[in-house]
């Protein structure tokens, strides 16, 4: 693929991986001040229990076979078939597993009422089991609107659903009910715009081909899963459904916020790092480049985040959800750095070394989990530092793996993050002190996202920041066109 070619490719996958999860998190948002005035913590608690369960069984049946898929240079329709009914029959011994095993989980919280909870929650795998290769399809092929319209769609039936439920008074059933929906219109809508169509055809031979790649990301997304759902595993033993739910509100807001840098990011980076996998200097100087965009953009946004979440919380939600403010503070100087982690990790699997990627999930987890549990004694505060700070310390181990495949120097990282990090730091402690005395919750917040955003644009302008000036090149193009 030509400079030009590519260049404008990706351009084009981070414009609509930008609209497609803006748009999804500005529905998020519409939808969880909804329900988040309709439903308590105790609500979002018992679902929230049940979310790693839920993630490990999506883990497991969705075989890390999309980046397994993407990474092979020649796929055809017995690869994309292989995966679909291995994924379904993978699927179905996981969730008749889990059925069983559901007295054991509602025993484990003593929360009878996750019984039947957990056996309806659990069928959403199963239903996106299906859509693994159509997914894969479009993923694979860079098709971005595709999926934005598929993303958007789902998001916004589901949620309407959920919003419906909820003011019925079905409670948490409702936000069940909800994520089964999403699931299946994205399932349907999956097929649809792929084109593509199983047969009936049991070769799995693409799987034993496939499977020392993607096993390795199994267990690499299990073990992410145990770490990013630590604490609500952790408050659901040892705490009230309201401390599991007044985090995963908190959670929640943090997850929209590095979601929409993620998902950009994360939609184009595998496949471009891919097609250039045999120059290493043009990688490298394409993963420096998207390495300055993300950082550009994730950490004014999060830790933007972190400056108004007290007000954010009270005004969309109500003051009822107050507590969770000072987790999401916190969360948000992690969710600063997951789009760049991110990014390293994707580097690091285009270059078809899953078992790196691998080794470090499992590493950090332990670390994570022994570290939080001997926080345990001295609060929930002191187990949310020690966790943001493992993980924005793993950052160098990162580093370590991606120079000694793209030879990125310690200095050049630290040269292409530092200046974003450093300015959005100051902007938003600025802020903070400048913006004390003001006491509407509504004008303080105005003036906070004012203030940080506009110092921020205005600041890179007179440094001639060639990042800045780019997106707001591309930006004017697309509105031209």
């Amino acid at each position: 693929m030509s400079e030009s070619s590519l260049k404008e490719k990706t351009a084009k996958g981070l414009f609509w991986g930008g609209f497609s999860n803006g748009a999804q998190q500005l529905l998020n948002l519409a939808f969880g001040i909804v329900l988040g005035r309709l439903l308590d913590a105790s609500d979002y608690g018992m679902v929230g229990m049940l979310t790693i369960f839920s993630a490990i069984a999506s883990a497991l049946q969705e075989g890390g076979f999309v980046s397994a898929l993407t990474n092979r240079k020649e796929v055809c329709h017995k690869d994309y078939n292989a995966v679909f009914w291995f994924s379904m029959l993978c699927s179905i011994i996981i969730y008749i597993l889990l059925f069983l095993a559901a007295p054991l989980i509602a025993g484990f919280y003593q929360t009878p009422e996750l019984v039947p909870l957990s056996r309806f929650s659990f069928l959403g795998f199963v239903i996106a089991s299906m859509s693994i290769a159509p997914r894969a399809y479009l993923f694979k092929n860079l098709k971005i609107k595709e999926t934005t319209i598929i993303s958007i769609s789902s998001l916004g039936i589901s949620g309407t659903v959920g919003i419906l439920l909820a003011a019925t008074g079905f409670a948490y059933w409702g936000m069940a009910t909800q994520s089964i929906t999403f699931v299946t219109v994205m399932t349907v809508l999956n097929f649809y715009f792929s084109r593509w169509k199983p047969k009936l055809e049991f070769d799995f031979r693409p799987i034993r081909e496939m499977i020392g790649f993607s096993s390795k990301l199994i267990i690499t997304n299990i073990f992410n899963i145990i770490n990013n759902n630590l604490f609500s595993v952790l408050l659901g033993k040892f705490y009230s459904a309201r401390e599991v739910g007044n985090f995963a509100q908190a959670n929640k807001w943090n997850g929209m916020g590095h979601t929409l840098i993620t998902g950009m990011i994360n939609g184009i980076a595998q496949p471009v790092f891919t097609s250039v996998a045999d120059d290493k200097a043009r990688q490298l100087a394409i993963f420096r480049k998207l390495l300055r965009f993300t950082a550009f953009i994730s950490f004014p946004a999060m830790l933007g985040l972190s400056l108004v979440s007290k007000e954010l919380i009270v005004i969309t939600v109500g003051a009822k959800w107050l507590p969770s403010a000072y987790i999401l503070q916190l969360l948000c100087i992690w969710g600063a750095f997951i789009p760049i982690i991110n990014l390293f990790s994707n580097l690091i699997i285009s270059r078809g070394h899953s078992s790196v990627y691998m080794w470090n999930a499992i590493w950090v987890s332990i670390l994570q989990l022994t570290a939080v549990c001997a926080m345990y004694p001295y609060g929930l505060e002191w187990m949310l530092r020690i966790f943001v700070a493992i993980n924005i310390g793993w950052l160098f181990v990162w580093f370590g793996f991606v120079r000694r495949e793209i030879n990125l120097r310690l200095y050049d990282m630290l040269k292409d993050l530092s200046p974003y990090l450093l300015l959005s730091a100051a902007l938003v402690t600025g802020t903070h002190y400048a913006t004390r005395p003001i006491e509407n919750l509504y004008l303080g917040m105005i003036a906070k996202i004012i203030l940080v955003a506009g110092l921020y644009a205005f600041i890179l302008w007179r440094l001639q920041s060639v990042i800045f000036r780019e997106s707001i090149e591309f930006l004017l193009k697309r509105k031209r066109a």
